[in-house]
């Protein structure tokens, strides 16, 4: 599907968002952890969401959704068959973390072929090395992954990168081990700990220290759950650009302040203004001109790396040169192509620039990009490569003098529910 968005006008109103993303199919995968019933609240209308549930189902497990619940009981599972699998082959990252609860519920497990954004290599090694690590024995090939084992056991595990997802890996596969598993240099995002706090709700013995180490003592059985997931972060930070960009006004329903502050610092250098309310938080252009910064991108509590993209956006406005290091994923910058035949002026360096050196650095990629306005875009003919760079893409079209026509906005609905209707009660003039 594609859309067509009308740019040049300013935003406002409000927008509700529910929970995040990156939080809800972890939480939906750890319902495999248990014969008894799980109860989700919060859970946004979104592919991802939907993807995750058809696994479920197709494991056998029963699903029920009701207004913003899911309902998911998954006392009868059993291995997918090969075109079950094959369907979901490409299509999410979602699928590998599967292996833990189905390792200790059925013994083995074959996981397909994995997909997810493109934004460069996201390689699988630190999931294999973990499960490796825990005693599961793995064999890989062309179209998947299979493995087995006897009965995790628990083990020490450091990663080399505070990874989001191979710290998931380890949590949803550890906790029904035996004995205790101590991960090293663990990856503690507000997401993580929101996962935590529901396996703990399920009887789940986990510790998370102050210098990233996470300490699980598996236990024999879990429990159900019931549990709201934490709202959207990243759609809420998505919508705070589009405010700033389009000098327009945005309260963020339910966004949490401090799931945010370091982009809330960031986001008040450059000129915006905020105000954290009760029911979420307001956002909007408070200086005429849109202030240049530096930005590196972290592991939390850093600045995020799926907040840099919409954030380039804005950037492309500010009055003055801006320098952004990106240092979690390598290959982030290639959204930016589209945004220089927009009119955007940004240049792409290997070298680490505007602030320490990066794993990145001297190993020839493009992970430094120097944004040079306030450049006036142009509407063009976009396709979305990813679900960030492809909402970031949303914010350039906004501010873009004409009609920009958005191509496989179905990459989008993988994170953000309803972004078309919630542009349209922005004010923006949409049409398909």
């Amino acid at each position: 599907m594609d859309i067509k968005i009308q740019g040049g006008k300013s935003i406002k109103g409000e927008v509700e968002t529910h929970g995040a993303k990156n939080c809800v199919t972890k939480e939906l995968v750890a319902s495999l952890l248990t014969s008894s019933e799980c109860v989700l609240e919060n859970v946004p209308d979104i592919i991802d969401v939907s993807l995750t549930l058809d696994m479920i189902t197709a494991l056998g497990g029963k699903v029920e959704r009701k207004d913003r619940s899911c309902v998911v009981r998954t006392s009868n599972i059993k291995l997918m068959k090969r075109s079950e699998i094959d369907s979901f082959s490409g299509k999410s990252r979602v699928p590998i973390l599967l292996c833990g609860p189905l390792l200790a519920r059925l013994g083995e497990v074959f996981v397909p072929s994995l997909g997810g954004c493109n934004i460069g290599p996201r390689p699988i090694d630190f999931h294999i090395n973990a499960l490796k690590s825990l005693g599961a024995i793995v064999e890989e090939n062309e179209d998947g992954l299979y493995l087995k084992a006897d009965g995790l056991m628990g083990a020490k595990i450091a990663l080399d990168y505070p990874s989001v997802g191979a710290t998931e890996q380890v949590l949803l596969s550890s906790v029904l081990a035996k004995g205790k598993t101590v991960l090293s240099n663990a990856a503690v995002e507000p997401e993580i700990i929101d996962l935590v706090s529901l396996l703990q709700k399920m009887g789940a013995e986990i510790s998370v220290d102050t210098d990233r180490q996470i300490t699980i003592v598996g236990v024999e059985k879990l429990h159900g759950y019931r549990h709201v997931a934490m709202p959207d972060r990243l759609e809420a930070v998505s919508w705070a650009c589009a405010a700033i960009a389009t000098g327009g006004e945005v309260l963020v329903k339910d966004a949490r302040q401090k799931d945010m502050i370091t982009f809330l610092n960031k986001y008040r250098q450059i000129g915006g203004g905020f105000e954290v309310r009760d029911n979420g938080i307001k956002f909007w252009r408070e200086t005429d001109i849109v202030k240049p910064v530096f930005i590196e991108t972290d592991v939390h509590p850093g600045f995020m790396t799926d907040w840099q993209q919409p954030f380039v956006v804005v950037l492309t406005q500010a009055d003055g040169v801006s320098i952004v290091h990106e240092t979690v994923y390598e290959n982030r910058f290639g959204f930016t192509e589209t945004l220089n035949k927009m009119g955007a002026k940004i240049q792409l360096y290997r070298d680490c620039l505007g602030g320490m050196s990066c794993r990145f650095g001297q190993r020839n990629y493009l992970h430094s990009a120097v944004i040079v306005g306030r450049t006036p875009l142009k509407a063009g003919k976009i396709v979305v490569p990813d679900l960030r760079a492809g909402f970031s893409y949303i914010i350039a079209a906004l501010i873009a003098k004409g009609v920009s026509q958005i191509q496989n906005i179905n990459i989008i609905e993988r994170g953000y529910e309803d972004f078309v209707g919630k542009l349209t009660s922005l004010g923006v003039d949409v049409c398909s």
